[in-house]
């Protein structure tokens, strides 16, 4: 028989490990986690202060960072809009997505034509076919035609613009429905925020993806009247200053919702700045695939997960997002087709080495430049810049007109440029040492000729699947 002592010792034991289960279950996040990817357009490496830049003020992306990992060696794989975002939400080379240039609705009438194809498997379709509510509110820009929109790829609802908004005809699009044209611009960051929150709020109970591709800093910026004129650092800071509310907007809902701990948000760029932004120093522009054109900054933060306040010198890429919160969020991430991103969890969260021997960047559709460790091998002639000494002849012909673009007038010109323009001239076969050259100045390759094979080789491998995507 149990003395009387024994037994009360055994359930004070029980009801000691019972309280201790119930302390830690209530620690942890119960369910999916929720995950939002917060995607600027056109953000310089600068633009932010946490980066940075030596007036724009960004307390709320500066706080995300502060409470999360900042990446600094984080790559797009290419200078401009659509491909950049079809890798994204795909995980997937522009080569092997297929959308190497950006849809326009006012360009050529093939440009009518380009847009993700059914067959690729977006973070919308994976998120959605695993139980997720998903949003896509902003900037598409993967295809403006019926079949192309995110509707029908994997997002259960849509605000926004199909493709830039300087590209005419500007529309607003709820759903599949055109609700306002010509689009007051000032108004885009408030609405797109308050239509994300709206989301979060419906959404509480189940988890989300929220894809949130804001359509600033590009051209024609334009920022609400709260911001308009109050930064005192030009248009420009007005509508970085708006963007840092919205993310800040977000990033309280989570927290007032309870949220906060089971939410991974993601914030990015798709390429780098046009003129009046900021590279820190960088080589280059958004077009050019000079780090300026493809280092973009990239913030993670996931509160009990990852580290805070920690920065990431690995070179990783924006390939890497699709299996890195497909893994975190426990979705199966496709084994039908080659994913190039890898999960890079491990180096966010343990301090883990790169798990890319190369990253790659291309313009058009050919293969421009390889990155591996601290060197980066241009083997394509980087583009030329677009700056002009004397601006006062340059004429924007997607410039704000009061009638079909709705922006302020006060744009930035070509005199104003976001990088730096020092350095050898452009050419075939440059190779450059990042880590003492981050402005990429001084070509190295002929006292490093065996890096340049060895980077020749990798290119080379890549550029087989590209000449054949060229071919089809």
């Amino acid at each position: 028989m149990i003395s009387l002592s024994r037994l009360l010792l055994l359930l004070v034991t029980l009801v000691m490990s019972a309280l201790t289960t119930k302390s830690e279950a209530a620690e942890k996040p119960v369910g999916k986690p929720n995950v939002v990817i917060i995607f600027a357009d056109d953000l310089g490496y600068g633009d932010l202060a946490c980066y940075g830049h030596p007036k724009f003020k960004t307390p709320h992306i500066d706080k995300m960072a502060s409470e999360g990992v900042r990446l600094t060696q984080f790559y797009v794989p290419v200078p401009y809009c659509a491909p950049s975002r079809g890798t994204l939400l795909t995980g997937r080379y522009p080569w092997r997505h297929g959308v190497v240039s950006n849809p326009a609705p006012d360009g050529k009438p093939s440009k009518n034509d380009v847009g993700i194809p059914a067959s690729e498997v977006t973070l919308g379709e994976a998120f959605q076919s695993a139980g997720y509510a998903t949003s896509c509110i902003g900037k598409w820009h993967l295809g403006h035609r019926p079949e192309f929109y995110p509707t029908r790829h994997g997002f259960n609802e849509y605000l926004g613009i199909l493709y830039s908004n300087d590209m005419r005809p500007v529309q607003l699009i709820d759903g599949e429905k055109v609700v306002e044209y010509p689009v007051v611009q000032a108004t885009l960051t408030k609405r797109y925020t308050e239509r994300a929150v709206r989301f979060i709020e419906k959404n509480r109970a189940k988890p989300f993806f929220l894809y949130l591709p804001h359509a600033m800093p590009h051209k024609p910026l334009a920022a609400s009247e709260r911001f308009y004129k109050k930064t005192g650092t030009g248009l420009y800071g007005d509508v970085i200053n708006e963007l840092d509310w919205s993310v800040g907007v977000v990033l309280a809902t989570l927290k007032k919702l309870g949220l906060d701990e089971k939410t991974l948000v993601v914030f990015a760029s798709d390429n780098g700045p046009w003129f009046g932004g900021y590279t820190a120093g960088l080589r280059g522009m958004k077009s050019t695939s000079w780090d300026g054109g493809i280092r973009v900054p990239c913030i993670v933060r996931w509160p009990k997960h990852i580290p805070a306040g920690k920065v990431i010198k690995e070179p990783l890429g924006s390939i890497d997002i699709f299996p890195t919160v497909l893994t975190a969020a426990g979705v199966q991430v496709p084994t039908d087709r080659i994913i190039d991103g890898k999960n890079i969890m491990p180096v966010i969260a343990t301090g883990a080495k790169t798990p890319h021997e190369a990253l790659f960047a291309m313009r058009g559709d050919k293969l421009m430049t390889v990155r591996s460790g601290k060197w980066k091998l241009h083997v394509r002639r980087p583009g030329l810049t677009r700056y002009r000494k004397n601006a006062d002849d340059w004429i924007d012909p997607r410039a704000p007109d009061g009638v079909t673009i709705l922006a302020p007038y006060e744009q930035y010109r070509p005199n104003q440029f976001p990088g730096s323009l020092e350095g050898v001239a452009p050419a075939d076969m440059l190779l450059f040492d990042l880590d003492a050259d981050p402005g990429e100045k001084v070509d190295v390759s002929a006292k490093n000729l065996n890096v340049v094979k060895r980077l020749q080789i990798l290119y080379d491998r890549a550029n087989v699947d590209v000449v054949k995507q060229r071919k089809r």
